[in-house]
C-alpha cells in the first residue's frame, strides 16, 4: 500500500482530537520541561560570558588608571614579569578593553554608545605558577599601591560569586527539566497508547487489506512528532521572552550588580532555541515510537 500524504495528515489531525485533554497535557509539560531547560542553558551561557576575562587561567587582574603613563604601564609589567611566581602576563590595551566591553553588553547597544575606550582602564592579565589562593592573594596585593595601579581584582572573588548564584540554581532547574521531561514522555506514550487502542479493530481491517506495518505506525508517530514540536514551540517563547525581561531589567539598572555582565546575544538564544525544537521533536518521536512498539499489535 503506497504512502499517501493526505491520509497521513488526515489521521494525525484526527489522532490529536480524539485525545485532545491528554494531548494538550503533553504539550504543557514538554513546553514547561524545555523552557527550564533552555533558562538553564542561557545561565550557563550567561557565566560563561560573565567570567570571559578569566579564561586561560587568569587569577587577577591589575587595572591601570585611565591617565597611567606608558613608563608606569611598563614598569608595572616589568614587575609582574620579574616575579617569580608569575607563569605569564598579557596587557589589555584601552581599545581590547572595549572590544571586551563590547562583547559583554553586546545586548545593551544604548549603554555601548555611552563608553568610549579612553575612558576604560587598560590592565595586565596574570596567570601565577602557584595555584596556592594565599599566594596569589600575597601578589596581587603587592601591586594595589603601585604608581599608576587603579586597582587589583582576583578571579577567585569574582568567579566564586557569580558560581554561588548560579550553580545551585542549575542543579535545580536541569533536575527539574529531566523529570518534567520523562513525565512528557510518558504522557506522550500514553497518548499514542490510548489512539491505538481505540482504533484496535480499524488496524485489523487494514492488516487484512495488506496495509504494511509502517503505514499504520507513521500516523501515530507523527502525532508524538508534532506533540513535540509544539511544546518545544511553546518553550521557545518562553525562552525568548525571559531573555527579554532579564535583558531589559539589566538595561535598566534594576538587577544585581552580579547579573550586569550575564549578557546573551540573540545569536545564542536562537541556537538554543533550534537546539529546544530538536530535543522536543526527539521525545515525541521517540516516545511514540516507543508506544507504537509497545502496543501495536501487527
Amino acid at each position: 500500500m503506497a504512502f499517501r500524504v493526505d491520509y497521513f495528515a488526515q489521521e494525525t489531525i484526527q489522532n490529536l482530537r480524539r485525545n485532545l485533554s491528554l494531548t494538550v497535557a503533553s504539550l504543557l509539560t514538554v513546553g514547561v520541561s524545555l523552557a527550564l531547560v533552555g533558562a538553564a542553558l542561557l545561565l550557563r551561557q550567561g557565566v560563561d560570558n560573565a567570567t570571559t576575562r578569566w579564561q586561560g587561567g587568569i587569577e587577577f587582574i591589575v587595572f591601570l588608571q585611565p591617565d597611567v603613563s606608558q613608563d608606569q604601564a611598563d614598569a608595572v609589567g616589568r614587575e609582574l614579569r620579574d616575579n617569580p611566581e608569575v607563569k605569564s602576563i598579557k596587557f589589555v590595551d584601552k581599545q581590547q578593553a572595549y572590544d571586551e566591553f563590547k562583547v559583554l553588553f553586546r545586548n545593551s547597544p544604548e549603554l555601548v554608545d555611552t563608553v568610549t575606550p579612553d575612558i576604560l582602564p587598560a590592565s595586565w592579565r596574570v596567570v601565577p605558577s602557584n595555584s596556592d589562593p594565599n599566594v596569589i592573594q600575597s601578589i596581587g596585593e603587592q601591586f594595589k599601591k603601585k604608581p599608576g595601579v587603579m586597582d587589583v581584582v582576583f578571579a577567585k572573588d569574582t568567579v566564586e560569586s557569580v558560581m554561588k548564584v548560579t550553580r545551585l540554581m542549575q542543579i535545580g532547574i536541569f533536575g527539574a527539566a529531566v523529570v518534567l521531561l520523562v513525565a512528557a514522555c510518558l504522557l506522550i506514550i500514553n497518548t499514542i497508547r490510548t489512539a491505538v487502542l481505540s482504533r484496535r479493530q480499524e488496524i485489523e481491517v487494514m492488516k487484512l487489506v495488506g496495509a504494511s506495518n509502517w503505514f499504520i505506525r507513521v500516523p501515530f508517530m507523527l502525532e508524538g512528532l508534532i506533540q513535540g514540536l509544539i511544546g518545544a514551540g511553546l518553550a521557545c517563547v518562553a525562552v525568548w521572552f525571559l531573555n527579554d525581561l532579564v535583558e531589559s531589567r539589566v538595561t535598566e539598572g534594576q538587577s544585581l550588580a552580579i547579573l550586569q555582565n550575564f549578557s546573551v546575544s540573540h545569536t545564542e538564544v536562537n541556537g538554543t532555541i533550534l537546539l529546544l525544537l530538536f530535543v522536543g521533536g526527539l521525545v515525541g518521536f521517540i516516545g511514540s515510537g516507543v508506544a507504537v512498539s509497545s502496543y501495536l499489535d501487527v
